[in-house]
């Protein structure tokens, strides 16, 4: 007699598949449910300026990476000189890391329930910054809104970028799915 295993479903793809894909299908008026719009990736990437100085900070900043993310980030360099900014091409001065499937979920259900309420006079996130492609990109100044990150043991306060990837056609798609998800938009 073969044992019953249980399958780990992030929280948040439970509700996705549950409640919100056929709210998406009845409201755009989908014929299959392959055509609801759906998350591909989440990209966090953080750019350290100070790092052609001090290459402990860019340490610091894929450890912090790291730990938000659970996952490990990678360090990106420089793709061309800039003389007035005293970057050479090649020169690593940040990091980033991509995430799918359920450290995705994982990940985005930390954000919006647990991150975003924390930062200081939050009033809700730009609801205009959509690429035009369904895209969602977020800007957060402070990497300590994070319930992971230690607050004695940061090097510096820094932020991160938060490029939200979907499959949705246009930003009225995307709009709706985030909002659904949770995500708490400006009035």
């Amino acid at each position: 007699m073969a044992k019953q295993q249980t399958v780990y479903v992030p929280r948040l793809k439970k509700i996705y598949a549950e409640k919100i894909v056929p709210d998406l299908k009845g409201e755009f008026a989908y014929k299959s449910v392959m055509e609801v719009p759906r998350f591909v990736k989440v990209v966090v990437s953080m750019g350290v300026g100070e790092a052609k100085e001090n290459r402990k900070i860019l340490d610091a900043a894929v450890g912090d990476v790291n730990i938000i993310t659970g996952q490990k980030a990678v360090k990106t360099k420089a793709r061309k000189s800039i003389a007035t900014f005293k970057i050479r091409e090649g020169q690593e001065i940040g990091c980033r890391v991509t995430l799918r499937g359920t450290q995705m979920w994982e990940f985005l259900d930390r954000l919006m329930n647990v991150a975003l309420p924390r930062v200081k006079d939050f009033r809700g996130v730009n609801p205009n910054a959509f690429d035009g492609h369904g895209n969602y990109s977020l800007g957060i100044t402070e990497q300590i809104i994070f319930p992971e990150i230690d607050f004695d043991k940061i090097e510096k306060v820094m932020g991160l970028n938060v490029a939200i990837v979907t499959t949705a056609r246009t930003d009225k798609e995307a709009r709706s799915l985030l909002a659904k998800m949770g995500m708490p938009f400006r009035k």
